[in-house]
């Protein structure tokens, strides 16, 4: 699987680009603030041609730039509970938040929601660019946040890497942390249950690329992450 990502300009988002290879059809995860100058480079660099847009959830760093991506013809995933957080994502900034990321960018906020939207939900196949998703439903940081899984790994990986799969895990799940779950709409409780339902279940030899900072693997996380123990 053809694996490209890079962080937003604010927020340090990751913005994932998913390809079976080259001058294929994409996929792109998660679009933040300020992509879209990079995001071109790698879609001409690839010759690649978006077909979907994956939301893990509704927060604005990572869907600030869905609606120039989607244009007026591609359709934005996105879980039922956090379909509502499309209508106003700034709304839920505060003013000292929007201040600060109107400075990063450079310009006056502004929003519009995307033409197509399709909302999705627990268990759900999506078979898009040639590559075969299943959605997992794992709330805590927002009511709707989901995990995207992959039965493939990026290309490249080192050789000592033991991984079989892969697993998009939007602010569910870092490297050593989780998502923050004191912002409208996240509960520590429903947090709580997802790490031990959904996130603690994933076999050892999965990939994690998450929201932001860098990738892992669940071995890894299962032995060393403190939010995961004692679950």
């Amino acid at each position: 699987m053809l694996t490209v990502y890079f962080p937003a300009q604010a927020f340090a988002t990751n913005c994932y680009v998913l390809a079976t290879d080259r001058g294929q059809e994409c996929v792109v995860v998660d679009p933040g603030i300020g992509v879209m100058p990079q995001l071109q480079e790698v879609l001409t660099a690839y010759d690649l041609k978006p077909t979907a847009v994956l939301l893990t959830h509704g927060h604005v760093d990572h869907v600030y730039s869905v609606t120039p991506v989607c244009g007026g013809t591609l359709g934005a995933y996105i879980h039922e509970d956090d379909r509502y957080r499309l209508g106003d994502p700034l709304g839920s900034l505060d003013p000292g938040m929007l201040s600060m990321f109107e400075q990063q960018v450079g310009q006056k906020a502004s929003w519009k929601e995307p033409e197509q939207i399709v909302a999705i939900s627990d268990a759900q196949k999506l078979s898009l660019a040639g590559l075969d998703f299943t959605v997992s439903h794992a709330p805590g940081h927002t009511e709707g946040s989901v995990m995207f899984g992959i039965d493939t790994v990026p290309d490249g990986l080192p050789g000592d890497v033991d991984v079989q799969s892969t697993v998009l895990s939007g602010d569910v799940l870092f490297a050593g942390s989780i998502g923050r779950t004191d912002l409208p709409g996240g509960s520590n409780e429903a947090m709580q249950k997802s790490l031990k339902d959904v996130v603690l279940p994933l076999p050892d030899t999965t990939l994690v690329l998450p929201g932001h900072g860098p990738g892992t693997t669940m071995a890894h996380e299962r032995v060393s992450n403190p939010f995961l123990q004692n679950l």
